[in-house]
């Protein structure tokens, strides 16, 4: 257990800064977590760099280039409507083709 002055010590020894960031998104393997305007304090003590990432995340489909080329091609969209049709199918291309032809 540390006494007050120990933390005391501790504490002048980390820096920490606040980064200004719009997005923060981890790939994972099937999927990516993205969190919108996300609050992020960098800390740096004993040579080590740490982040802390605060925000409500939500989840993404990996949505591959080829999917989105097919689907744009077969619907005969924008590429950016093709991926925003399978973003919101969880990369269902059937499902994400109906929706578009409607």
């Amino acid at each position: 257990m540390l006494n007050p002055m120990q933390l005391k010590a501790l504490m002048k020894n980390l820096k920490t800064k606040q980064i200004n960031a719009k997005k923060v998104v981890f790939e994972l393997e099937d999927k990516k977590l993205v969190i919108e305007n996300p609050q992020i304090i960098e800390m740096q003590f004993g040579g080590q760099t740490t982040y802390q990432i605060i925000g409500n995340a939500k989840e993404e489909a990996d949505i591959p280039e080829e999917d989105i080329k097919l689907l744009a091609e077969k619907a005969n969209v924008s590429p950016e409507e093709a991926k925003k049709a399978l973003l919101k199918t969880n990369g269902d291309l059937a499902e994400a083709l109906s929706m578009l032809k409607k």
